[in-house]
């Protein structure tokens, strides 16, 4: 069984890397034969600084599917067609919007200094943040603050584009037409059904929907009804993601036997 994770909010908080304990516990699915997969929102580039070195090597979707990396190398980026992308950049205009828009390595950030996604923003300088206008293809947008956020998204989804929006951080994740995790799984070769899933949030959904299982960890009402369980947000939830591992780790697939 492959198992794939959400990084942010699933199984690392806070902007902190994921800890020790719970790559022990990655690493002891990989024991019992398993295959251990990250997708996030996050580009490759920003998944790196989260995960130990000794998981670098491990297959990857970044931009919510529109990269992926196998071994620690890109081999394939999905970007904006050239006429979506123009009006994209004239909405980013009409409302002033601020973004961290991303290119397969590089990015091009005009948000305010305080904002968070800082706090997650190539820590370790792996990258430049350059001028839009320098980026030589785009594959993310992360829309960060408008004079009109909700005329933004009215028009963004009259697009051919997908849009998330994050309503707790107050901001509109965007990708090209027809990216998702699921389409990022796919390219790695996963079939629908042949995979575990884990995730926090609305860009979870499609990943979700193609599972075999899916844990939703924390609340959230979009993502909810495609999950199989969930798992609350608590003191103890590393805790609790290792024992439901261990479980699901130990599970008969063919007889789709798992531990409630």
């Amino acid at each position: 069984m492959k198992f794939v994770f959400d990084l942010d909010g699933t199984i690392c908080f806070k902007g902190q890397p994921v800890s020790e304990k719970l790559l022990i516990a990655l690493e002891k699915l990989v024991k019992k034969g398993h295959e251990v997969i990250f997708a996030s929102a996050r580009p490759v580039r920003d998944l790196l600084p989260v995960l130990h070195d000794r998981f670098h090597q491990y297959p990857m979707i970044g931009g919510n599917g529109s990269m992926v990396a196998v071994k620690g190398k890109i081999i394939s980026t999905v970007n904006f067609d050239e006429e979506t992308l123009v009006n994209i950049i004239q909405l980013l205009r009409t409302y002033k919007v601020s973004y961290l828009i991303d290119s397969d390595w590089d990015y091009a950030y005009t948000g305010p200094l305080t904002h968070p996604i800082l706090n997650n923003l190539d820590p370790q300088r792996r990258a430049k943040n350059v001028r839009l206008d320098e980026l030589q293809s785009i594959v993310k947008i992360l829309m960060l603050t408008s004079n009109n956020m909700k005329e933004v998204e009215e028009q963004l989804r009259k697009m051919n584009v997908v849009v998330h929006s994050h309503e707790s951080e107050g901001v509109l994740d965007i990708s090209p037409k027809g990216i998702d995790k699921w389409s990022g799984l796919q390219q790695l070769g996963v079939k629908e059904g042949e995979y575990i899933a884990f995730g926090n949030d609305a860009n979870d959904i499609a990943m979700f929907q193609h599972a075999f299982y899916s844990v939703m960890i924390g609340e959230s009402l979009q993502l909810s009804p495609f999950s199989s369980e969930q798992l609350f947000l608590s003191e103890n939830i590393e805790n609790l993601i290792v024992q439901r591992l261990s479980e699901l780790g130990d599970m008969d697939p063919i007889n789709k036997l798992v531990s409630s």
